[in-house]
């Protein structure tokens, strides 16, 4: 029962952390970052500012918070792909998986306000230093799963930082086509075209 109140707990808080995350991007996309204060977004949420800073040191940090959860849940899929898939595929599959659960950026044609608002959080010289951190610690969890799904050592070998640093990249570098695309279009396809290049060794075109 303890172990059960404990996990419902750490779910509850989960919860409340994407859900402040989510808060502050849709503020941003509707209002501009500057014009979010923390106290918006605990409010959107129904908490206090008090319980907001338990969760995140800024509204930077909540933003970046939701990127770093999908790149997380990336290795959450990738160590659930069959044993059997060359590792490429199980890495494309995990990516487009959790890319496809995302406003705007899987299948399905995005909102120009919700491209507009990433745009903006993209490109926002205060959020730099929050994304940064927030890929730092979404690479090492790729390259953990990477290490385990290959058998390598992650303290003495190369290959999984290699990996997780170039999918880091292709992610990067498809989000940026994306946005800059003269129309609304699906992420999903380009990451899909992406990390293709990367496990063909990045032929020249």
């Amino acid at each position: 029962m303890d172990a059960e109140r404990i996990g419902l707990r750490e779910r509850k808080k989960q919860e409340t952390r994407l859900a402040l995350s989510w808060a502050a991007i849709r503020l941003a996309v509707e209002r501009g970052l500057d014009n979010v204060r923390v106290e918006d977004i605990a409010a959107e949420v129904g908490v206090s500012t008090r319980t907001f800073n338990n969760y995140f040191g800024g509204k930077g940090e909540a933003i970046a918070a939701r990127h770093l959860e999908r790149a997380r849940q990336i290795a959450v899929e990738l160590r659930a792909r069959p044993a059997s898939e060359p590792l490429w595929t199980a890495i494309t599959n995990a990516a487009l998986a959790r890319f496809a659960l995302g406003q705007g950026t899987g299948e399905h044609e995005p909102e120009q306000q919700w491209i507009d608002g990433v745009r903006l959080m993209v490109s926002e010289p205060a959020l730099q230093g929050d994304f940064m951190k927030a890929n730092a610690a979404a690479e090492a969890e790729l390259a953990a799963a990477v290490a385990e799904r290959t058998g390598a050592d992650p303290a003495r070998d190369l290959h999984p930082r290699l990996v997780a640093g170039a999918v880091g990249a292709a992610i990067a570098v498809a989000t940026e086509h994306w946005l800059r695309a003269a129309e609304p279009t699906p992420m999903a396809p380009v990451l899909r075209d992406a990390l293709r290049q990367l496990a063909a060794g990045l032929p020249v075109p």
